[in-house]
């Protein structure tokens, strides 16, 4: 009998290790159509940064030019659109339901105010910079110095998360640093505003400090989800993104009724140069660009990865430039020019890099799987980092 039961399991493991024909035509079809799926959503994501992001600083530009100057109220808008990221949390969580890491362990909620706390004030510190940076600079110029942002990640990232700096890496930070350096020798004003030297150089280190705080907050992050949050899931993620920029949004609403300038958002609507439907319409939209941008990088980080998410942020960067010299007619002069081939050289060694890496991961998840008792499908919740 024994013997019996032992036959009609091998019996069973050889049919089903034997699938017919038609289930592998079956398996095999429903592969590649979630392939497809996959990267159709990899597009979209993409267009959604790309455009989000482009669109969003256009605006920005426009308020100013047009006779916007509250530099606390550009804050506001670059963050209080979070609202909009709840319907897709809602939409997409059953779709996001892989888990890239989870150690069981659920932070106390202290520990998780304390992440929200910290990241939302440097976030909301991060954003006024930004704001002052493009009250002055031309977005071209701006757009150019945020390149910058990445050479700042990968710096935080050699001191808070281990990553190595290998001869790509560091030729990267290179060109990215004389890029952005070259922009501090452009004698350039705006075509809408007279902009002094000191007024330029102001923006200009704001510009500068606001790319490194950005630099310090992918780290921090990284930081946060891995020893103080020890869970990387799609919740996770958008719980820090929710909750880090409602903390954001307040600091930024205290800066803008400390500062006195909301006393003086009625007159401003009533002089800006577009109207005031204009007005109103414009800081609708900056706000809501900035979701879509952060709606795009949420879905990038979980289909690729976060490092796929920030290179897309960078390569979106000189599309502004190119969209300034239409909409605002910026000047590309010479020195433009190559700090702009600079930034994109850079960007690319810093993509080279990490690919390298992400292939040489994936070979040795690949032995490891291999060697484990896992099933292959294991590979790809494990192989994904944020």
């Amino acid at each position: 009998m024994k013997g019996d039961q032992e036959l009609q399991v091998i019996v069973q493991q050889g049919k089903e290790s034997n699938p017919t024909v038609e289930e592998e035509r079956n398996q095999t079809g429903e592969s590649h159509s979630n392939i497809y799926k996959r990267w159709l959503r990899v597009i979209a994501y993409t267009f959604f940064v790309i455009s989000g992001q482009s669109v969003a600083t256009i605006l920005g530009r426009l308020y100013y030019d047009n006779g916007g100057n509250s530099k606390w109220l550009a804050t506001v808008v670059q963050l209080v659109g979070f609202p909009v990221l709840l319907p897709y949390y809602l939409f997409s969580i059953k779709t996001h339901t892989t888990t890239h890491r989870d150690d069981g362990k659920a932070a106390s909620p202290r520990n998780r105010v304390l992440v929200y706390l910290v990241l939302g004030v440097l976030v909301g510190g991060d954003c006024y910079l930004y704001s002052i940076g493009l009250l002055y600079l031309p977005v071209s110029t701006f757009s150019l110095i945020c390149a910058s942002q990445l050479a700042f990640n990968a710096f935080f990232s050699y001191f808070l998360n281990s990553q190595k700096l290998t001869p790509i890496i560091l030729n990267s930070l290179l060109l990215l640093t004389i890029s952005s350096t070259l922009l501090a020798f452009n004698n350039e004003e705006s075509n809408f505003k007279k902009v002094t030297r000191g007024q330029y150089i102001t923006s200009f280190i704001c510009t500068i400090g606001a790319s490194a705080g950005f630099g310090l907050v992918l780290s921090l992050q990284q930081v946060a989800f891995r020893k103080v949050l020890k869970r990387q899931t799609f919740s996770e993620v958008m719980d820090m993104i929710i909750y880090v920029s409602l903390v954001a949004s307040c600091i930024s609403l205290v800066g803008l009724f400390a500062s006195g300038e909301w006393e003086t958002l009625s007159s401003e609507m009533d002089s800006y140069k577009l109207g005031k439907v204009s007005y109103v319409m414009n800081l609708m939209w900056t706000a809501i660009s900035w979701q879509v941008f952060n709606i795009g990088g949420t879905g990038l980080i979980f289909e690729l990865s976060s490092l796929f998410s920030n290179a897309i942020s960078a390569l979106g960067l000189p599309v502004v430039p190119v969209l300034a010299v239409i909409i605002f007619h910026d000047k590309m002069n010479g020195l433009k020019v190559i700090s702009m081939i600079l930034a994109i050289w850079g960007f690319m060694s810093y993509v080279y890099q990490h690919y390298l890496d992400d292939k040489n991961l994936k070979k040795s998840l690949g032995i490891s799987t291999a060697e484990s008792s896992d099933p292959p499908e294991a590979e790809g919740s494990s192989g994904q980092k944020i």
